[in-house]
């Protein structure tokens, strides 16, 4: 049975994450303990609330470090919700700009939506490219943000390998909702409210763990 660590930094429905990862068939630990997240087979990074606030919590645990440290070894990390978006360099919120783990290039930004936040069910378009995704092409997942990546285009060299990009869109607003490369996914969406679809996900991504 795969391990997996969820980083707990005070942010998120922790519990809800864990039981979905344990339904995926993984053995789960809740945990601020630097090593037992740098061991794990896999490393869940949830996120709910403000991009600064969630920094300020990843930082005081040193989590920024164990993500770093983990994707230097090829270790896999799976970001959730605001877990995602402090992957990126930074986020903008009322003005102020906050610095991320900068893992992609890109800024978190308010939504250009008439209805903000978004929050329901939405469908996604996957990447031609993706794994996370396999057989969930027409599927719906459970979205609730105000701020996203929007319009991303990362610029790469030949020794880079490019991000399998998921897009949605809401109000018109398109957006990132999903991110794969290599051993770093993430998901704008909780695939742990996100019923059969969501727990398809996450089992794919449990399954792929060395």
């Amino acid at each position: 049975m795969k391990s997996v660590a969820v980083l707990d930094y005070g942010s998120g429905n922790l519990r809800s994450a864990v039981r979905a990862l344990e339904r995926a068939g993984a053995s789960v630990t809740l945990t601020a303990d630097r090593g037992t997240a740098l061991a794990a087979d896999g490393l869940l990074v949830p996120g709910v609330g403000a991009f600064a606030a969630c920094m300020d919590g990843l930082r005081a645990v040193r989590g920024h470090e164990v993500i770093g440290r983990r994707l230097a070894g090829g270790r896999p990390v799976l970001g959730i919700c605001v877990g995602m978006q402090i992957l990126f360099d930074e986020g903008v919120e009322h003005g102020v700009r906050t610095e991320g783990c900068g893992e992609w290039p890109g800024t978190v930004e308010r939504l250009q939506a008439p209805i903000v936040p978004h929050m329901g069910w939405n469908t996604v378009a996957p990447a031609a490219d993706t794994a996370l995704f396999a057989g969930l092409e027409e599927e719906r997942f459970y979205f609730v943000h105000s701020y996203a990546v929007r319009d991303w285009t990362l610029r790469t060299n030949d020794r880079t390998r490019a991000p399998s990009v998921s897009w949605a869109e809401h109000g018109g607003d398109r957006f990132v909702a999903a991110v794969e490369n290599g051993p770093l996914s993430a998901t704008q969406f909780h695939p742990e409210k996100s019923g059969d679809a969501g727990a398809a996900l996450l089992h794919t991504w449990v399954k792929g763990l060395p």
